[in-house]
């Protein structure tokens, strides 16, 4: 009776919980915007109600003979063996349907690999754990990390998942394309497997370190469209999440522009207060410290090593510099930071009391340029 009831309370408390998280459960496979999502939908559909047509034909055959057959209706089972025509009949009409399923599903797959005539080209790293993007048209590159109001909902003791927007399903720096071009993917990894998947897109592909794989999409409508990691890629893996955001090509080709712009501005190596320093490096370690870190400098007992009171953050600033941007086999070298972001995140590691350091002192990017250029 016990056991009952905690079944019972436990049986609640998730009903709850799913109603409040609003979550969504399709009973179908969903259809998608693109017009290969959309005959992929069609193909699921055809080869669905093809099964439940053999489904019925088999199983009524079965139950009417059982029922109108039966034994107790002085029935008695035939004896027979080897009938030519049964053979011929199961072995004809099952290949004729398996020839009517092939024709429709290698049509998609041919036109799912068909990359040809794209219009641009974007190169998708995965990285543990984010996505790398690269226009190889424009020469825009940046980093989609997992947003902030996410991760600390997720890492912080108190965090309320319920109180963020999308949900492990948001990023710092959306994907953005224009809508009515073919875009062909090229997608590979830097360090373990990883597979970048859109569902409105109408399908997923795999991005393994040292291969290349192909795919493509045209975006007929503008919107934003999410999706996840779907390879088990590690201990972070539910938080790489992806976010396509499609524009019409004026408001695509304005935010080129800006993009461009922004990316070729020089580093700001004026002085920052310390407030900036701490605010920026707070951001900075969220979306390249804490997976391996923790938010509270803890680390990973055996693996991780601590940032709290550790000899080489809290010691001599130009070893512990060289030291991020060369990175070690475990931690992946961090010269890839602005000499502001680095100064940042020095100051934020060095005196966050939520790290449990507080060295005082104020890295600024100026000091970061002599080491960063050598």
């Amino acid at each position: 009776m016990k056991k009952t009831k905690q079944l019972f309370a436990g049986l609640t408390l998730l009903a709850s919980s799913q109603q409040g998280a609003q979550a969504e459960y399709p009973l179908n496979l969903m259809e998608g915007i693109t017009k290969v999502s959309n005959h992929i939908y069609d193909l699921h559909m055809l080869i669905l109600w093809i099964c439940v047509f053999i489904g019925i034909a088999v199983f009524g055959t079965m139950f009417y003979s059982i029922f109108h057959h039966r034994k107790s209706k002085g029935h008695k089972a035939a004896q027979f063996h080897e009938n030519t025509t049964v053979e011929i009949i199961w072995t004809i009409i099952p290949t004729l349907i398996l020839v009517a399923m092939a024709i429709p599903a290698t049509k998609a797959v041919i036109e799912l690999d068909d990359v040809q005539d794209s219009e641009m080209s974007i190169k998708v790293t995965g990285k543990q754990w984010y996505w790398d993007y690269q226009y190889l048209d424009n020469g825009i590159k940046f980093e989609s990390h997992l947003d902030e109001a996410s991760e600390k909902a997720h890492r912080l003791a108190n965090g309320n998942p319920h109180s963020v927007p999308h949900y492990l399903l948001n990023v710092d720096n959306p994907l953005v394309v224009p809508v009515n071009k073919k875009i062909r993917f090229v997608f590979t990894a830097a360090d373990v497997i990883h597979s970048w998947w859109v569902p409105d897109l109408g399908w997923k592909k795999d991005a393994n370190p040292g291969f290349i794989n192909e795919e493509w999409t045209f975006i007929p409508k503008a919107g934003t469209y999410r999706g996840q990691c779907t390879e088990l890629c590690g201990r972070d893996h539910g938080f790489m999440p992806i976010v396509v955001v499609a524009m019409e090509q004026p408001d695509y080709d304005a935010w080129v522009k800006k993009t461009l712009a922004k990316q070729e501005e020089p580093v700001d190596l004026a002085d920052l207060s310390r407030e900036d320093l701490m605010s920026k490096g707070a951001s900075v370690y969220l979306k390249n410290c804490v997976s391996c870190h923790q938010i509270n400098g803890s680390g990973i007992s055996g693996t991780y090593p601590a940032l709290t009171a550790s000899p080489r953050v809290i010691g001599p600033i130009d070893p512990l510099i060289g030291f991020i941007q060369a990175g070690t086999s475990r931690m992946p070298a961090f010269s890839k930071l602005k000499d502001d972001q680095l100064a940042a995140l020095l100051t934020y590691i060095r005196n966050a009391p939520e790290l449990g350091n507080s060295v005082g002192d104020e890295i600024q990017p100026i000091v970061i340029t002599p080491v960063y250029n050598d």
